[in-house]
């Protein structure tokens, strides 16, 4: 049975009431199929490589060809059904345990044994950082700041600990274009990075796996850092037309020395798990086939510790430079605001997403 015009117009307004972003690929999909079920097969001339946006709807609306108004609008309306029948909350669902998990889309935050652990969990996308993910991550630190836990613990799910920050959210262009865009970025980059100096409970990186940008440079915000000996640290943004950020223009030259940190943030230099803690950015490293239960079993250990000491020891340590790291954070975020405009950047993101394209 084939949808009739009523149950597109239909779809098309539950698309409007979808409480979750469904996600770019989603959204392409969906823009697809309505041009297609509206006007039948891509009749526009191709946008040019820097318009991002509308050459994503384009590539999408093109790739469906011939196919018929009438299998586009059916389409349409199968797709919409699925996200709506998917977002629906399940009656099967409990309080308590699970519920952490219910509230984040690309995390699993779970609270046991004194510990609350904030686990990456986009594995097929390495962990990349999306914008949402982002808001994610603080939404689960300020909790974990004010519940029960004496520690906090941040890893990864699979085989990476964090590829960084998603390149693919420099698609998401605002109607303000890309100046709002990268305003916007710089915002939440400098709110993202003052929760990691604000947070109040010792703060522990497990890192499972390789770790890039963004989840590189945060490091020195954390209290400890344990990794496994499959693990690498690696910051390639002078290859991305980028500059530092997490208060890492501070905080590894303090850590490491400016020769070593300039190895990293300039020059991209990849540092395995003993280099990171030979310079002083990883407090141990473990061998990968013992690593989650020796990390786990001195955490647990760690967690039995007298919370209030500990908070007020952390505070005692860090005090002295949460102004300084608050205005590194402000500075760093303001440069990337102006990097992000430029022609290095725009030409080695398109590259990549192109790289990416392809494989």
């Amino acid at each position: 049975m084939r949808a009739s015009q009523e149950d597109f117009e239909s779809a098309m307004n539950q698309v409007k009431l979808l409480k979750k972003d469904p996600g770019n690929e989603v959204k392409l999909r969906l823009y697809a199929l309505y041009k297609q079920a509206t006007e039948g097969p891509c009749n526009m001339p191709k946008p040019g490589v820097f318009d991002f946006i509308n050459k994503a709807k384009w590539d999408a609306w093109n790739a469906l060809g011939s196919l018929p108004k009438e299998t586009a609008r059916q389409n349409y309306v199968d797709l919409v059904s699925s996200l709506t029948s998917s977002s629906e909350p399940s009656s099967q669902v409990k309080p308590g345990a699970d519920r952490g998990q219910q509230e984040y889309e690309n995390l699993v935050v779970t609270s046991e044994d004194g510990i609350t652990k904030i686990m990456f969990n986009r594995p097929t996308r390495k962990n990349a950082i999306s914008t949402q993910m982002y808001q994610e991550i603080m939404l689960a630190l300020k909790a974990a700041s004010k519940d029960d836990s004496t520690i906090t613990v941040v890893t990864g799910n699979g085989d990476y600990y964090c590829s960084g920050n998603d390149l693919a959210n420099f698609t998401d262009i605002p109607p303000g274009g890309v100046e709002e865009k990268a305003k916007q970025s710089a915002i939440m980059l400098r709110d993202f990075v003052g929760t990691f100096i604000d947070f109040p409970k010792p703060l522990v990186a497990v890192v499972n796996g390789p770790a890039v940008g963004i989840s590189v440079t945060i490091l020195g915000l954390f209290d400890a850092v344990y990794a496994s000996d499959r693990a690498t640290f690696h910051t390639p943004f002078s290859h991305l037309g980028l500059s530092p950020e997490g208060c890492a223009s501070y905080t590894f030259p303090k850590i490491m020395g400016p020769a070593k940190a300039t190895e990293m943030l300039i020059f991209g230099k990849k540092l395995t798990a003993g280099e990171a803690c030979a310079q002083g950015l990883v407090t141990e490293v473990f061998p990968d086939s013992t690593f989650q239960k020796e990390v786990w079993t001195r955490l647990k250990a760690y967690s039995k510790l007298p919370p209030n000491s500990m908070r007020i020891s952390k505070q005692v340590i860090r005090n002295m430079e949460k102004e300084k790291l608050h205005a590194v954070n402000a500075e760093e975020s303001s440069v990337l605001q102006e990097r992000w405009l430029s022609d290095e950047c725009i030409n080695a993101t398109m590259n990549f997403l192109s790289k990416k394209a392809k494989l």
